[in-house]
């Protein structure tokens, strides 16, 4: 046994993944949206490390709180699933502090032209995952689609919400928010690839 003689067998006291459904398909969007959700996180610290007092830190804070609950969730779906992280999460760790803390030094309106370009992103990649599910097999990934779909209208929330906050204002708007945004592309392809 200890040796490594004892053939392998499946452990069934873990939930992997259900009869039928495709095992990749899950691996890959709990990866790049646990990835994701990591990411904003660390967007979110390093706004509130700039702006945390500020009239505009409660805002922050609020939608901070949700995305620690997105994390959270994606954690559990990992550890059900048995999916690896992606291993460019300690990248990740680092460029969302700095897209966080770097649009907040641009000030309120630079924080929510980020806010703004990356929840729009996430929205959009959200969208795409509930289309290649429910292509798929909507009863087969029920639990996942509904946890994509909760998510996917608070991301939308927290978009408007930067919009309300004159995200538009902010000086080379759509410059910033096109940059953003092709960061963000290129995050999700590496995530859910390595």
């Amino acid at each position: 046994a200890a040796g490594g003689g004892a053939p392998l067998r499946p452990c069934s006291t873990h939930r992997v993944a259900q009869e039928g459904t495709d095992k990749p398909v899950i691996d890959r969007i709990i990866r790049v949206d646990h990835a994701g959700e990591y990411g904003a996180n660390r967007i979110y610290a390093g706004q509130m490390a700039v702006l945390g007092r500020s009239s505009v830190g409660p805002v922050i804070q609020q939608m901070w709180n949700q995305e620690k609950a997105h994390l959270k969730k994606f954690n559990e779906l990992m550890v059900a699933h048995r999916v690896r992280p992606t291993v460019l999460l300690p990248f990740w760790n680092v460029a969302g502090f700095v897209l966080g803390a770097g649009s907040a030094l641009l000030g309120k309106k630079g924080a929510m032209a980020c806010t703004v370009a990356v929840e729009e992103s996430i929205s959009e990649h959200y969208n795409n995952q509930i289309r290649t599910l429910i292509e798929e097999n909507p009863e087969k990934y029920k639990e996942l689609l509904q946890v994509i779909k909760q998510f996917r209208d608070e991301e939308q929330e927290h978009h408007d919400i930067g919009l309300e906050h004159d995200a538009e204002a902010t000086p080379a708007y759509s410059v910033l928010k096109t940059a953003i945004q092709l960061g963000c592309k290129a995050a999700i392809f590496l995530s859910e690839r390595i």
